[in-house]
């Protein structure tokens, strides 16, 4: 019997929108085991496809089903929503809605349950009709600097999120700050909570020595959202090349516009820009690459952090509690407490960084120790541990007296 997950997330499996959800809904689409078929909800971003009509994509070797309910060009999802009525995820929603009969027809099997990453998606989610898991990837709160209109309407995303983790069968969250407000807060929904970390693709991001020239490379992937506090990265960069003597460049990896923020204009020569890359082009910068930098306000577990370190690259970060276990001085780089002062912490930082390149260059750090630190969050360890609540979810809905899980031997890897 073959299981049929659906997923409903606002990407197009073809296109280039990056971040750690859309990392974790490729690792999906790519490493799911051959007792699992996939149905993608998502959007076309090319505007070459027939709106509401499913398709077989080919997508890292595998074939999935996607079915595009809404079209919206690249660059209108990248961009931040100033209103609501620009906003992806509520066109994404309505366009889900509308198709909402064909989905179910799609997702309909023996066996099946509904993957959801959004809040705004649970109640079209649990029309669909099967048991829905969701994953809650972030922990912002209230007065959090954020680009997208959350931060505007708190109210309304903290009732998205009581009604989605209601409707849902199981809830994941991907780090224990999520499950421990959960305990504290909605006892209820902790008893159908866990904590399981995004995953990492540690064939695709192997460790490498590290450079021997005598340029210093620090390397960042993602958007460059407010949360992350660019101003404080490119302050921290822009110390650091003074520090080093002008023998330190940049490389970023993403779509964001970088000019936003004034501070960057002072590291621009030294940057360079990738713009969107695929997996195996993240992983030759990153080989080539020193270390990762992480300034964010809040974080669920960035999937950036996982890969700069399977990457045998230490990370320097302003601290958060989930980073912890990840970042241990004097093994895979450095955790900074944020002073209240931006200039105060930039300096810090880059005084760290600057000890950073001295121990690279001495030989103390190991590449293949800082690659430890993530192997149980590799693909390998805990995306069976995801498709199992899948398979069990649907199995008990439909013959509650059989339970089946999907074995680790059964994915596919590459």
């Amino acid at each position: 019997m073959v299981h049929r997950i659906t997923v409903l997330h606002s990407i197009d499996p073809r296109g280039g929108k990056v971040g750690g959800i859309e990392t974790h809904i490729r690792l999906l689409l790519s490493r799911y085991p051959d007792t699992v078929s996939v149905l993608l909800v998502g959007i076309d971003e090319r505007g070459d496809l027939e709106i509401g009509k499913p398709v077989k994509v080919e997508f890292d070797g595998r074939q999935i089903d996607f079915l595009p309910v809404i079209h919206i060009p690249g660059e209108t999802m990248r961009a931040a929503a100033k209103k609501i009525s620009q906003s992806v995820t509520l066109h994404f929603t309505l366009g889900i809605m509308r198709y909402l009969f064909t989905i179910r027809r799609l997702s309909a099997g023996d066996s099946a349950s509904t993957e959801i990453e959004r809040f705004e998606q649970a109640i079209p989610a649990r029309l669909i009709g099967n048991p829905v898991v969701q994953l809650v990837h972030n922990e912002e709160t209230k007065g959090d600097k954020m680009d997208s209109l959350i931060g505007r309407y708190w109210w309304i995303h903290r009732l998205n999120e009581k009604i989605a983790l209601t409707l849902a069968a199981r809830v994941v969250g991907v780090n224990p700050n999520i499950i421990a407000r959960y305990e504290r807060e909605m006892p209820r929904i902790a008893r159908k909570s866990e904590f399981m970390t995004v995953s990492v693709d540690t064939e695709r991001f192997p460790a490498a020595p590290f450079p021997t020239d005598d340029v210093f490379r620090v390397v960042f992937a993602g958007r460059l959202d407010a949360f992350k506090d660019p101003p404080l990265m490119f302050e921290t960069l822009r110390r650091l090349h003074a520090k080093l003597g002008g023998k330190f460049e940049f490389h970023y990896i993403g779509t964001s516009d970088p000019h936003r923020d004034k501070e960057f204009a002072a590291i621009e020569p030294f940057t360079i820009r990738h713009g969107f890359q695929t997996g195996d082009g993240v992983s030759a910068i990153m080989r080539n690459c020193h270390a990762g930098i992480l300034t964010s306000f809040f974080e669920g577990m960035p999937c950036y952090l996982l890969e700069v370190l399977s990457s045998g690259r230490p990370m320097g970060a302003i601290r958060l509690s989930q980073y912890d276990p990840l970042i241990e001085a004097g093994v895979s780089g450095f955790l900074v407490e944020r002073p209240d002062d931006r200039e105060i912490a930039a300096e810090v930082m880059a005084d760290h960084f600057v000890q950073l390149a001295a121990d690279i260059a001495a030989g103390r750090l190991n590449p293949e120790a800082i690659r430890a630190k993530v192997t149980p969050y590799s693909v390998a360890v805990q995306m069976p541990k995801l498709f199992e609540r899948h398979i069990a979810l649907g199995c008990g809905r439909s013959r509650p007296h059989q339970p089946a899980v999907a074995s680790p031997a059964n994915s596919r890897s590459h």
